[in-house]
């Protein structure tokens, strides 16, 4: 006799994150300034994308409203298939903290901190132990190539060696995206390439969701998928 098949969970659907019709604006004085104008974007579960745009172009609004850090004015943005504009601000902090790694072009350290503290903030804010934190910590900075350089603090770091802790940081709590904001902004063009590689290698090995926002055409071409930020709202990018 034949035994049953064992259940197997449900597929999960492609699309991770989704903006829809999403508007932003800012009210300077007795104007408003629109700044996004009916964005539309979807990012697959483990896909890499470039999102390109000249400097001033809403770049780095639309990550922070990907990422939960602010809201729209207008229109939805879908997580897993959930608005993220609905949650309670507890949620949203911990969606932020559990399934989102921000990487910002000022690297956002902490100088107090050693290189292994900021790595480990993110876990520890999420509650995990100490020593699974401190573990997990130590495996990214060595993944990074930065395992010699654990209790340093950023000032003791190059530009380059801060963005592989920024970098290690962002994947500590092991998100299902990774936002980062002009993540060789600050970098000259060698370093730079070596951050885009490192990324990209650590997004294909990992299957986690990666969206780049650049400026930089080169930056841009590491993406299987390059999409335009212009006049406010999404484009595809030319190709050939």
């Amino acid at each position: 006799m034949n035994a049953a098949p064992s259940p197997t969970a449900p597929a999960q659907p492609p699309v991770l994150l989704a903006a829809r019709a999403v508007r932003k604006s800012y009210q300077i004085d007795h104007r408003a300034i629109e700044v996004l104008r009916g964005v539309n974007l979807t990012l697959d579960r483990g896909e890499l994308v470039a999102l390109r745009g000249a400097s001033g172009a809403g770049k780095s609004t639309l990550l922070h409203l990907l990422g939960g850090l602010d809201t729209p004015t207008g229109g939805e943005i879908w997580f897993a298939g959930q608005v993220l504009t609905n949650l309670p601000a507890r949620e949203l902090a911990r969606f932020r903290n559990r399934r989102v790694g921000l990487i910002f072009q000022g690297y956002h350290l902490f100088p107090e901190l050693d290189a292994l503290e900021n790595v480990c903030l993110p876990a520890r804010l999420a509650r995990v132990a100490a020593d699974e934190a401190q573990a997990h910590g130590k495996e990214l900075l060595e993944r990074v190539g930065l395992g010699h350089r654990l209790d340093h603090r950023p000032s003791e770091l190059s530009g380059g060696e801060q963005q592989r802790v920024a970098i290690a940081r962002a994947l500590v709590n092991r998100p299902d995206i990774i936002l980062a904001d002009e993540p060789t902004g600050n970098l000259d063009s060698h370093t730079g390439e070596q951050i885009i590689r490192l990324l990209a290698a650590l997004q294909a090995e990992l299957q986690t969701a990666l969206l780049i926002a650049t400026h930089d055409a080169k930056v841009a071409a590491a993406a299987p998928r390059v999409v335009e930020l212009v006049d406010g709202a999404i484009e595809a990018a030319p190709t050939g």
